[in-house]
């Protein structure tokens, strides 16, 4: 799917956001990180030793596997909800609610006083509940069921997830320009908007997460750890689009 939009030469690693201890700085750097918990975004960080680009430290009442997985999905829902700009009491329709960056994207949209409806499987459905949103199962009829569950009407939307349905996503909140995607480059060709990274200003993002993860105002459930010998199966596991929150890669002990 990025092949039409990012350049990519193989083999080519993966993985953009780690967490760790410092064992080594570059140039410019003070000696003093080493040794610290850190965690941030990176290129290539699935391997034995990441090299991260933008970091912050570690607060110490937050787990290195929260850590790692909360970056991504942070400024993606963050950057997101941006584009959409909207105002307490509006509600927002999550299309894959479930997942890493949906998850983060109903946290952050119900602290600003948004409300929010969210789409799942079945087995997720109180799982979103407990986070504070209505929960709609995918698949056929989706804005029949929307309309069962609110009688509030659906202000914007939030495309995270699901194949093809853009057109039914607009048809819902009457206006293209109010659906945004973060996973379907196709959205624009409907007239919808595609919010494409990467952050815009790492550190801030990175300085403001530390924040709200110190103060357990951001919740993201691990849905499987894999050692990294596993990454393949970490991979198939996504790929079949049932995850709940994140998958991680772990090293060491």
């Amino acid at each position: 799917m990025y092949q039409a939009y990012e350049k990519l030469t193989f083999p080519a690693g993966v993985g953009v956001e780690a967490s760790g201890v410092v064992e080594a700085v570059g140039e410019n750097l003070s000696n003093s990180w080493i040794g610290k918990s850190v965690f941030g975004f990176g290129r290539n960080t699935a391997a034995e030793l990441a090299v991260l680009t933008h970091w912050a430290e570690l607060p110490a009442n937050v787990s290195f596997e929260l850590a790692a997985c909360t970056p991504v999905v942070f400024e993606t829902a963050s950057r997101s909800l941006a584009y959409l700009a909207m105002q307490a009491d509006e509600t927002l329709f999550v299309s894959g609610a479930s997942g890493g960056v949906g998850s983060a994207v109903v946290q952050l949209a119900l602290a600003h006083g948004i409300n929010v409806v969210g789409s799942c499987s079945h087995k997720n459905s109180d799982y979103i509940r407990a986070l504070g949103a209505m929960p709609v199962t995918h698949g056929d009829g989706l804005n029949i069921r929307i309309r069962r569950v609110t009688e509030k009407t659906i202000d914007a939307v939030l495309h995270v997830t699901g194949v093809g349905i853009i057109p039914e996503l607009i048809e819902l909140v009457g206006d293209p320009y109010k659906v945004v995607s973060v996973s379907d480059f196709g959205a624009i060709k409907y007239g919808a908007r595609f919010c494409k990274g990467p952050p815009e200003n790492p550190s801030l993002t990175l300085s403001a997460l530390a924040e709200m993860l110190a103060c357990h105002k951001l919740k993201m459930p691990i849905e499987k750890k894999f050692p990294l010998a596993d990454i393949a199966k970490a991979h198939q596991l996504s790929e079949k689009g049932h995850v709940t929150g994140k998958i991680i890669l772990t090293i060491g002990k």
